[in-house]
């Protein structure tokens, strides 16, 4: 055998190796959790359900963190301001201290209302609903982070509890108001995050980097940009991560929010003043200041992540243990500390284990992120949340984060083109001078403000008539048209994974019911 051969071997079996190392760590905890499900119930029928239901939610936890986490994380690491391995252990810690200290101890059973538990004939069928839909979710999570395509979670688990409550009890048992409401928020998530990042962005860009004195411009408007991200991100843990332990209105929470802002605003006037002379006057420089907003945004995302989005791996889970225990259908089921941990741990894992191909994904993929556009859509993520949330929209925070990716990198996509038509104007309306000319307009064109670019274009346009291209001038115009930072194929990946979340899951959902529901009837 030839070196050349024995070396491609020996890769092969390296990557092998790291696969089944992967593999074999999850099913490890997979057996750990069914174990100690084992060691809390006695059998019989019941106690066998609950530990085949204690296997499907720890999967389920896996799947979360391999999946959903990436859009916490994942711009800070696309950005450089964190490295992939630091951006693991950071969520890792945040999305079990926000799933143990803020995932409350009472859980829904039935996520989002979405089918009547009233008309569920028994416990039995119950516990078969809960177990169709939590595997169901799971399943399609796992296909979905396979493929690369960031899917919501709670949308996942949604779909499955729906197509297995139809299949349980008829159509008539779901909400079709709950289900079209989450079905316009495959619409509404994106795009407002979207919106709302790209509009940062762009203010960023107008005050700060399109300015002739950065530094100067950084001094004034990244203190405010800092405060008005925490108020944003402690009006929206309050609302969204610290609910199940401290419940405040919108005022108080907004109120609260602004307070903190005004201290970090005058912590950080302090902190760039002092910060300044050390950077260069570029972008590089401003975006340099960002670095420690977008750690403690990663964080508390994460933080956030985990007090809300546990539920969707122990709420069924919860379910199932009360009805084990009690013998009754519940709406709401009290959530045991075994079953918390089993949601912490397993998120925690699944995104040590498989979160860096969707934070990859996130980060880098879809566009070229800094560390400017990583802070709009971070910020725009906690915004659009205390939005929707006050509209009594249903929004997804998968759905915000990846629309602001996209929303900074269709804007970056706009103004690159934007600018380039503007150049090669000003090289037409110049035809008839020399190169020199057209060099030292392009020069003072710049370096000038934005402001001071609109009124030279304005001058330049009514001194000159109407430039004539020659057609193959017209034509490479034509090409800068084309330009593309945004990765086409992914955003229909994404957002074709995304229209069929809750049908795919649903179907799964309903399959294995029955599946369930012919193994288990005698």
């Amino acid at each position: 055998m030839s070196i050349v051969n024995v070396n491609k071997l020996e890769k092969a079996l390296l990557v092998n190796r790291g696969e089944l190392f992967r593999f074999g760590s999850a099913l490890l905890f997979i057996v750990g959790v069914m174990l100690f499900a084992v060691s809390r119930h006695e059998g019989g029928t019941h106690g066998t359900l609950l530990v085949i239901a204690a296997m499907i939610g720890g999967y389920m936890a896996l799947n979360i963190g391999a999946n959903d986490v990436a859009n916490n994380v994942g711009p800070a690491v696309g950005s450089k301001a964190i490295t992939l391995t630091g951006a693991i252990f950071i969520a890792a810690i945040f999305e079990a201290c926000g799933a143990l200290i803020a995932g409350g101890d009472v859980v829904g059973t039935i996520k989002k209302g979405i089918i009547d538990p009233a008309l569920i004939a028994d416990t039995d069928t119950f516990i078969w609903l809960m177990m169709g839909g939590l595997l169901a979710a799971a399943l399609w999570l796992n296909l979905a982070t396979a493929v690369g395509a960031p899917v919501s979670t709670t949308h996942s688990i949604v779909g499955g509890v729906l197509g297995a409550g139809i299949a349980a009890g008829g159509w008539g048992i779901a909400d079709w108001a709950e289900v079209g409401k989450i079905a316009a928020s495959w619409v509404v998530s994106p795009v407002l995050g979207g919106i709302i990042a790209a509009a940062f962005l762009y203010v960023i860009k107008r005050s700060i980097t399109y300015q002739a004195d950065v530094l100067a411009a950084a001094r004034r408007m990244v203190p405010l940009l800092i405060g008005i991200m925490a108020w944003s991100f402690t009006t929206y843990l309050v609302l969204k991560g610290l609910t199940r332990v401290w419940k405040l209105d919108f005022l108080t929470a907004a109120a609260l929010g602004l307070g903190i802002a005004a201290v970090f605003y005058l912590l950080m006037r302090v902190h760039v003043v002092r910060l300044v002379p050390s950077l260069p006057n570029s972008k590089e420089g401003v975006n340099d200041m960002f670095t420690i907003p977008l750690i403690f945004a990663a964080a508390l995302l994460s933080f956030a992540h985990g007090a809300n989005d546990v539920a969707n791996a122990v709420g069924p889970l919860a379910g199932i243990n009360d009805a084990v225990v009690s013998g009754g259908i519940i709406e709401k089921a009290r959530i045991p500390i075994w079953v918390m941990l089993v949601g912490a741990i397993g998120i925690s894992l699944g995104l040590a284990l498989y979160g860096p191909k969707l934070i990859r994904t996130v980060g880098t993929e879809i566009t070229e992120l800094d560390k400017t556009r990583a802070f709009c859509i971070a910020l725009a993520a906690a915004i659009t949340v205390i939005i929707a949330s006050q509209l009594g929209l249903p929004v997804s925070s998968t759905h915000i984060a990846v629309g602001g990716v996209f929303g900074v990198g269709f804007l970056r996509e706009y103004l690159k083109v934007s600018y380039s038509r503007k150049i090669e104007e000003i090289k037409a309306h110049h035809q008839a001078n020399a190169p020199e000319a057209v060099n030292d307009f392009l020069t003072r064109f710049e370096a000038a403000t934005v402001e001071e670019k609109d009124a030279m274009l304005r001058a330049l346009k009514q001194q000159a008539g109407p430039a004539l291209l020659h057609k193959r001038e017209r034509k490479d115009l034509g090409k800068i048209h084309n330009l593309e930072l945004v990765k086409r194929s992914l955003l229909l990946r994404i957002a074709s994974a995304w229209v069929i979340t809750v049908p795919v899951a649903g179907v799964l959902g309903a399959m294995i019911f029955f599946m369930i529901r012919g193994v288990m009837l005698p």
